[in-house]
């Protein structure tokens, strides 16, 4: 059977690991939206049969609004990706934009967000594979994230601002290991991002990114 025809598994996971119910909810939501009119909204393209496409991370992704899932361009054929955080995050935000939210270049991170409170215990961001990785590497760090198709950024050890999505850039911070403390990693977000997507949906692009930022 072709990858591009087959019924997609959906697991679909909230920030505790649970399966998320309300994903299929989403997809009803966002089945019943302009596509055309979202991409003028969020600077994605319309695709073809009511889909929506962008870059995530310099991997060209397809929103398929009528059969519920996401694509990916591999090898020059649109096959099927099942991923569960970008998904989520990405239901989130097409489904619920209502108009464009200019960037505001006011940069905050997570203490300056309206709801810092969630992203602590089991929410917490994921960040220690970047650690790991790039903790005595800041060049590394660097490579990967112009790789990911980011911008350095003039902050930290390392900086980079990487865009998951066209209008919604993350920005990551790296203050590499040294003998008397560990490796840090910070993410920063444009204040807009509060406009965009709730906290459920920040914690899940960030750590997709992060997850990606690290396995490259």
């Amino acid at each position: 059977m072709d990858k591009e025809s087959a019924e997609p598994k959906r697991h679909h996971y909230a920030p505790d690991g649970s399966h998320l119910d309300a994903s299929r909810l989403y997809w009803q939501i966002l089945e019943n939206r302009d596509p055309v009119a979202l991409a003028n909204l969020t600077l994605c393209e319309p695709g073809p049969g009511r889909s929506l496409q962008f870059a995530f991370l310099e991997t060209p992704v397809r929103i398929d609004m009528r059969n519920y899932r996401l694509l990916e361009k591999t090898g020059g054929r649109w096959i099927v990706r099942d991923d569960p955080l970008l998904e989520l995050a990405a239901l989130m935000y097409f489904s619920q934009v209502k108009r464009l939210h200019p960037l505001t270049r006011d940069i905050v991170g997570l203490a300056d967000l309206r709801e810092s409170h969630f992203f602590v215990g089991p929410h917490a961001l994921r960040l220690e594979g970047l650690q790991k990785r790039f903790g005595r590497d800041p060049e590394g760090f660097r490579k990967t994230a112009v790789k990911l198709g980011g911008q350095l950024e003039d902050m930290a050890d390392a900086a980079a601002c990487l865009w998951p999505f066209p209008r919604i850039p993350l920005f990551f911070l790296l203050w590499q290991a040294d003998d008397e403390f560990p490796a840090r990693i910070r993410v920063l977000f444009d204040r807009s991002i509060e406009d965009c997507l709730p906290a459920d949906a920040i914690w899940a692009l960030v750590n997709r990114v992060a997850q990606a930022f690290a396995e490259d």
